[in-house]
C-alpha cells in the first residue's frame, strides 16, 4: 500500500529532521493494523541506516491511560542500539523535538519467545531486570495525535538508558522517584499493569497479534511507573525501590 510507505516517509523525515508533523488521522483513515504496517516500515528505514532492533517497548501499560485513549489494549514499539543510552551517560537534546523521560522495568530475553506455542512460559525466558529511562520524544505537532498515530510513530521511541542488571524477581508496588530538572514525580511499579510482569504476558500476546518476533539477549521495557516530565538541560534520574537507580544527562 503506497500511503503506508508515504506515511512512514513522513514520520521518519519528522524524526531525522528534528520538525514535527501534524496528526496523520488528519488526512488519513488508519486502522491499528495499518498502525503497526507504518511502524514496521518505519523500523525497517532505521535498519537500512545500519541501525540493529535490539528490544521491545510497552505503551498504554496504565489503566488510566488506557481509559484516556479509550483503549483497552498495550501497544508496543521498537527499539533499536542508536537509542541506546549508557548509564550515567550524555545525550544532546538538540537530536529530539520535544523529549521527555519515563521510569520503566526492564528485563532481559535470555532465549527467544516461541510465539507459535500458547503455553510458551515468558517469565521463564527472561534472566534479569533492571531500573531504566524511556527518552520518549513524540514526532507529531503540539502533542496532537490519535491511538494509531502513537502506534505508527513507533511509541514516541527515541531512547533509552539501562541501570545495573540482576536476577529476574519480584517488581511489584515498588516505590519508584523520577527526577529531571526541578521536575520530581513519586509513583509506583503497580502502575504498570498492576504488576510488571503483566506486561511480558501483555506483550507476548501482542506480538503474537500483530508478528514482532521476541529473540534471546533482547531488552524490554514494561511501560512508564509514573507520567512522563520534559526532559531538560542537566541529569535526570529514576530510582526504583530494591531494584536500583539509573541516570542519563541532557545536553543543551
Amino acid at each position: 500500500m503506497m500511503a503506508i510507505a508515504a506515511l512512514a516517509e513522513r514520520l521518519d523525515t519528522a524524526q531525522t529532521s528534528r520538525v514535527d508533523t501534524p496528526s496523520l488521522a488528519d488526512d488519513h483513515e488508519i486502522d491499528i493494523a495499518d498502525a503497526y504496517a507504518i511502524q514496521a516500515e518505519l523500523v525497517a528505514r532505521r535498519e537500512a541506516r545500519g541501525e540493529r532492533v535490539v528490544g521491545v517497548k510497552l505503551g498504554l501499560t496504565s489503566k488510566a491511560k488506557m481509559a484516556q485513549m479509550g483503549v483497552s489494549e498495550v501497544i508496543a514499539g521498537r527499539l533499536t542500539d542508536a537509542m541506546r543510552v549508557a548509564d550515567g551517560g550524555e545525550v544532546s537534546l538538540a537530536g529530539f523535538i520535544h523529549p521527555k523521560v519515563e521510569p520503566e522495568v526492564a528485563y532481559r530475553l535470555a532465549r527467544d519467545i516461541d510465539l507459535a506455542d500458547p503455553a510458551f512460559d515468558v517469565e521463564a525466558a527472561v534472566d534479569a531486570m533492571a531500573p531504566a529511562i524511556e527518552i520518549i520524544d513524540s514526532r507529531y505537532r503540539d502533542f496532537r495525535f490519535t491511538h494509531t498515530d502513537v502506534v505508527a510513530d513507533n511509541t514516541s521511541a527515541a531512547g533509552f538508558v539501562l541501570g545495573p542488571w540482576r536476577a529476574f524477581g519480584e517488581a511489584a508496588n515498588r516505590a519508584v522517584r523520577l527526577r529531571s530538572g526541578d521536575r520530581e514525580v513519586i509513583g509506583s511499579t503497580s502502575a504498570i499493569l498492576g504488576d510488571p510482569v503483566r506486561a511480558l504476558h501483555a506483550l507476548v500476546e501482542l506480538c503474537r497479534k500483530r508478528a514482532i518476533p521476541l529473540r534471546a539477549g533482547q531488552v524490554v521495557l514494561a511501560g512508564a511507573a509514573t507520567e512522563a516530565v520534559p526532559f531538560v538541560p542537566g541529569v535526570a534520574e529514576a530510582d526504583i525501590a530494591g531494584l536500583g537507580r539509573v541516570s542519563v544527562r541532557g545536553l543543551a
